[in-house]
């Protein structure tokens, strides 16, 4: 028969063993985990009449974007940077005697262009991509006082 502190020890090894396997299992499956979420997809495509089309995001995202346009908060994050300061010969905002000298000089319609398409050091559309050519023609009209 074998000794106490023989068989002490054989229980204390057989629980050590036992231990390293049952950390290494949950390492190595904490490790697959996270090598999943690593490799999953950051997002998907959702075409118009497929059955994830009518969920919240694409209610929230097209319909929401057009109802909250704002001509005022499109200056202040397009255009205010040059115009608030006349920066690269940028009519200032607070001018109102250069754009009712430049309206009626060109016309309230060649001034749209001219945002629409760029003039001088201004880019086409002003820095502002996504906005369409009635939305740039509302930023010219607060801009500028004018009405079409």
């Amino acid at each position: 028969m074998l000794n106490l502190g023989l068989k002490s020890r054989v229980v204390k090894l057989g629980l050590l063993v036992l231990g390293i396997s049952v950390a290494g299992a949950v390492l190595a499956q904490s490790r697959d985990q996270q090598i999943a979420e690593r490799l999953q997809p950051v997002g998907s495509v959702c075409l118009a009449g497929e059955p994830c089309a009518s969920g919240a995001a694409s209610s929230g995202s097209a319909g929401s974007a057009a109802a909250a346009f704002s001509a005022e908060g499109t200056y202040e994050q397009y255009c205010a940077m040059c115009h608030n300061t006349g920066m690269a010969g940028a009519p200032r905002r607070d001018d109102a005697d250069r754009w009712a000298a430049r309206v009626g000089e060109v016309g309230l319609a060649e001034v749209i262009n001219n945002a629409i398409n760029g003039i001088n050091a201004m880019p086409p559309r002003g820095m502002c991509a996504t906005c369409s050519d009635d939305e740039l023609a509302q930023v010219v009209e607060y801009l500028s006082g004018a009405q079409r």
